[in-house]
């Protein structure tokens, strides 16, 4: 690829002329000056990229920039010993498409220290439907088993089901053997969808965050995937059975809820803050490479991922913004080699 090729990629503004976002042509030396460049064949579609294609998403930290907070692919050029040309690779989190240039391109110029090998058993297109969303619902899991919970203690609630982490959380929870309930505020158009992921249950936000008069309520739920945090986490936390775990790693029911000590003081609840932007590399090194083998969201995979291209970003970002979007949808930049 020389130096001074154009290609397309998806490009928001904030200048002088004000703010905007769209596709645009660039090259490669328009990217930043990073140790690693990657032939982009896929990215995927998260909440964070709606946001970050909005005037006032605040998740931005610098203009210009491409958004795309996953990518997989080829890496074409490295500076750096740990990889070199022809391997296929993956990145999520850390400064991609917030900070620095994102995966909505053909092309990519990265740090090597975000970057880590594709794992077996996925192909890129996989490793993007799974993405920052699979990863976020695969630390969840990880923070249940390691707070005790068990597949004898009862259902897991994953709120937010039809989201991106909520349709994978689902999928690998299936896989290890827990029964879920799946809580959505679409259960009409979406039960059949969440069944065929692997809910053995589907019921309505409104049920799922019942509470009872006192402080706690009955218990109900073994443990809790919580992509969407807000006030009702109050309701879910008194529901939770003894010994049980929540783990939230969302805000998009709101950024604030007040609760009481008593699940976790009468009932030994944890409550687990879920990070995927910043995980430590061995960590996710490890994650991933179940994502790949014992904990491949085989189902989500099959029913829950959607193909678009370049063109179709814009409709598809405001979709999952508005609240619309079902699954995952991945952006193909560049054919798998």
């Amino acid at each position: 690829m020389d130096n001074h090729t154009p290609f397309k990629a998806y490009m928001v503004r904030n200048d002088e002329k004000g703010f905007r976002a769209g596709i645009e042509e660039l090259t490669l030396s328009e990217l930043p000056d990073e140790a690693v460049t990657i032939q982009v064949e896929y990215s995927s579609v998260n909440y964070k990229d709606g946001l970050a294609s909005t005037e006032n998403g605040k998740v931005v930290r610098s203009y210009p920039i491409i958004p795309g907070i996953d990518l997989a692919g080829t890496v074409i050029s490295s500076a750096d010993d740990r990889f070199k040309q022809g391997d296929k690779v993956l990145a999520t989190g850390y400064g991609l498409g917030v900070q620095q240039d994102g995966g909505y391109s053909p092309y990519a110029k990265l740090p090597a220290d975000w970057l880590i090998p594709l794992p077996d058993g996925l192909t890129t297109k996989e490793a993007m439907s799974i993405g920052t969303a699979g990863f976020t619902a695969a630390m969840s899991v990880e923070a249940l088993l390691q707070a005790g919970v068990t597949t004898e203690m009862g259902p897991i609630l994953v709120a937010g089901a039809s989201g991106g982490v909520g349709s994978m959380a689902i999928s690998i929870l299936a896989q290890l053997g827990f029964d879920v309930i799946a809580s959505t505020g679409k259960k009409d158009a979406e039960e059949q969808l969440l069944q065929q992921l692997g809910a053995q249950e589907v019921i309505t936000r409104e049920d799922a965050y019942q509470k009872g008069k006192g402080a706690l309520s009955p218990e109900r739920f073994a443990g809790v995937i919580d992509p969407v945090g807000g006030s009702a986490l109050n309701a879910v936390l008194a529901s939770v059975k003894y010994g049980g775990a929540v783990a939230i790693s969302g805000m998009t029911g709101g950024n604030a809820f007040e609760s009481t000590v008593f699940p976790f003081i009468l009932r030994g609840v944890s409550l687990v803050g879920i990070d995927s932007v910043y995980c430590l590399r061995d960590r996710r090194l490890k994650l991933w490479r179940l994502l790949g083998k014992e904990w491949k969201p085989e189902t989500a995979l099959v029913q829950g991922v959607n193909e678009i291209f370049l063109e179709e970003l814009p409709q598809t970002l405001s979709r999952i913004l508005e609240g619309r979007a079902v699954g995952r949808s991945v952006v193909r930049l560049n054919e798998a080699k």
